[in-house]
């Protein structure tokens, strides 16, 4: 069955909508990437309109920022420490907005999405 993202089927107090139709193509969904650490491996997806989005789906380097200096280097990722999307993220090594990772430089949080933009960018803790 498809990922849909279209209004209930049911009103807020329970009873359901009098006209419901099929589903919509331009309503349909797709599950989470879940970018999980590992060699770097990337994906394109199309988009509505026909537009490409490359999606991550392991990586294992990050593009650093030091507020500090403002300078930004390439980075391995050591470890995820925590995961504030879900708690068991980090035992599967998922990498989402907001996760801290340990590196060679310290702990850093994620601030890209992976699993919607083609990178993994972090700053500093």
């Amino acid at each position: 069955m498809a990922i849909s993202q279209e209004r209930s089927k049911r009103k807020v107090g329970g009873s359901r909508y009098v006209a419901l139709r099929k589903k919509k193509s331009y309503e349909l969904g797709r599950d989470p990437t879940h970018t999980k650490l590992g060699s770097e491996k990337k994906k394109t997806i199309r988009k509505m309109a026909g537009g490409r989005k490359e999606v991550i789906l392991t990586a294992d380097t990050i593009n650093l920022l030091d507020p500090k200096t403002k300078k930004s280097s390439k980075i391995k990722i050591d470890k995820v420490l925590e995961n504030p999307a879900n708690r068991h993220f980090v035992r599967r090594n998922i990498l989402t907005k907001g996760t801290v990772i340990e590196t060679s430089k310290g702990k850093a949080k994620i601030t890209s999405r992976p699993g919607q933009e083609g990178a993994v960018n972090a700053v500093l803790i």
